[in-house]
């Protein structure tokens, strides 16, 4: 009698030991298929919201996870997040080097929202700001490499309001000009057409979420040149009326 309990209780372990090894081994395997997805989302780029959403966690908490949004958008850019996905799960987003919004002039993700986590108050799609475009790689670009490439600037909807092609100096050569894509952050849309289009093998470009890309001078500093400055209390006194050259001597080369 002592053997078979002693038998039952040593396969009762045994049977045990088995089922937490496979329950371990599932874990593992989920964990890693997470990491693998996250790490393939971050290398495909980063995920951007649709046009409206609203900031943050207003955004996921507004949300109602029902896909309307999804549904609506002509072009499948929109996707649903999975458990897997880099934002809450059941929220729509899309990564600009997959499918890039189209700016619908309509806008039908938004008017299809019911809970106002995409902003009904966006009527014109040239003002939404799902993103920034920032010019992340200057040493992988081609048109810093001195080479002409203006694909980005070409493809984008609001075409030298967003991205304008700015000529320097090729400082390589000495004589040639280079013409550098820059993003103007008061009209780029995020829409993510520029990294979707980009010509390198991985996007020199890229959308990225505003908080991410912008930063902030602060309000204490005065820029003259866009606005009249007012003295203050003396601090800045009054510039002589002189010309520079009778103060300042000029390098002509000569001793």
């Amino acid at each position: 009698m002592s053997r078979n309990k002693t038998s039952e209780s040593r396969r009762r372990f045994l049977r045990d030991a088995a089922r937490t090894a496979v329950g371990v081994g599932a874990a593992a395997t989920v964990l890693g298929l997470q990491s693998k997805q996250g790490q393939a989302k971050t290398s495909g780029g980063v995920p951007i919201r649709p046009p409206g959403a609203l900031e943050g966690n207003q955004f996921d908490q507004a949300c109602l996870r029902c896909g309307l949004c999804v549904q609506a958008c002509p072009y499948d850019t929109l996707k649903l997040a999975t458990l897997l996905s880099p934002v809450a799960s059941g929220t729509p987003y899309f990564t600009a080097r997959d499918i890039p919004c189209e700016m619908c002039e309509d806008i039908p993700c938004v008017v299809a929202c019911p809970s106002g986590a995409l902003d009904h108050s966006l009527t014109n799609i040239d003002d939404s700001r799902m993103g920034l475009a920032v010019l992340i790689d200057h040493e992988e670009c081609l048109n810093w490499q001195g080479l002409r490439c203006d694909v980005c600037y070409r493809v984008c909807p609001l075409i030298d309001k967003a991205i304008t092609l700015e000529p320097i100096r090729n400082q390589r050569t000495g004589y040639h000009a280079m013409f550098i894509p820059t993003v103007h952050s008061d009209a780029c849309t995020g829409c993510g057409k520029c990294e979707q289009a980009c010509v390198t093998e991985v996007p020199v470009i890229k959308v990225v979420p505003i908080e991410l890309a912008k930063g902030h001078m602060g309000d204490h500093y005065q820029l003259g040149w866009e606005e009249k400055v007012e003295l203050r209390d003396g601090q800045f006194p009054e510039t002589p009326d002189i010309a520079p050259t009778e103060h300042i001597r000029i390098n002509d080369g000569r001793k």
